[in-house]
């Protein structure tokens, strides 16, 4: 059985002050769960802060992005054994919003898991096609060159500690939602690609997460479809009561 696992996205919101104030809220909420792997991801300025937080709880800290090298003159970057350093368990990358807006190419996605594995991290590795990929039919397409770019060169045991995001970019912050079927076609889909590019077991064992949209109105009947292993949860991760009800799904 592979162990679900909720991952909060909280993008570029919250102060220092406030994600402390919503991790306390969650510590407190999810403190009794053990059969969930729960990840929460605040902005660079709020790690540290927060890691000190969820101390002896059964909370992981995630950063939203990485740069792929250790130190040098890279202005305005953070690497993984930095991230790391302030109290880090993973790493979310390529996720579509850095792949739209920042032009992140499979190449530059690699070269980021490849480091943050490197530093003894999990990574969440982001997939997903855009409405008009989705509307030409290019979905399989796209998610093959991603899954195939992004997982280059990685053995089959590293794989042990990436989670792959599926997340129909179509679906983030628009309100729509892949129906229950559509998502799981397409975790299906991605399963057997890593498959193709690793072995059964491998494929077996991988967490495969939905982020598109996921609310506590939908998150029973995602969850309830034999390739959703989780989610990746964006805008309703802000809410101390929705999270904890995404976590504690039925």
């Amino acid at each position: 059985m592979r162990k679900p696992v909720i991952a909060g996205n909280w993008k570029l919101n919250k102060t220092i002050a406030e994600a402390k104030a919503l991790t306390t809220e969650l510590v407190a909420g999810l403190a009794d769960v053990t059969d969930i792997e729960i990840i929460i991801a605040p902005v660079f300025t709020a790690l540290s802060p927060v890691a000190d937080l969820l101390k002896g709880s059964p909370l992981q800290l995630a950063a939203q992005n990485c740069y792929p090298q250790e130190t040098g003159a890279f202005t305005g970057e953070v690497s993984p054994l930095m991230l790391k350093d302030a109290g880090c368990q993973a790493v979310i990358i390529g996720h579509s919003e850095r792949r739209q807006l920042l032009k992140e190419s499979n190449e530059l996605i690699n070269q980021k898991i490849k480091k943050t594995l490197a530093a003894d991290l999990k990574v969440i590795f982001c997939i997903g096609e855009t409405l008009e990929e989705r509307e030409k039919d290019l979905t399989l397409d796209i998610l093959t060159t991603q899954v195939k770019g992004g997982l280059l060169g990685l053995a089959p045991e590293q794989m042990t500690d990436v989670i792959i995001a599926y997340e129909p970019v179509w679906a983030i912050g628009t309100g729509r939602t892949a129906s229950n079927e559509q998502a799981q076609e397409a975790h299906s889909f991605i399963r057997g690609l890593l498959l193709g590019l690793f072995d059964q077991a491998t494929a077996d064992a991988c967490r495969i997460l939905y982020g598109g949209s996921v609310k506590p109105a939908n998150v029973d009947g995602l969850m309830a479809q034999d390739d959703i292993d989780g989610a990746l949860v964006g805008g309703a991760s802000l809410k101390a009561a929705d999270f904890c009800r995404i976590v504690k799904f039925e």
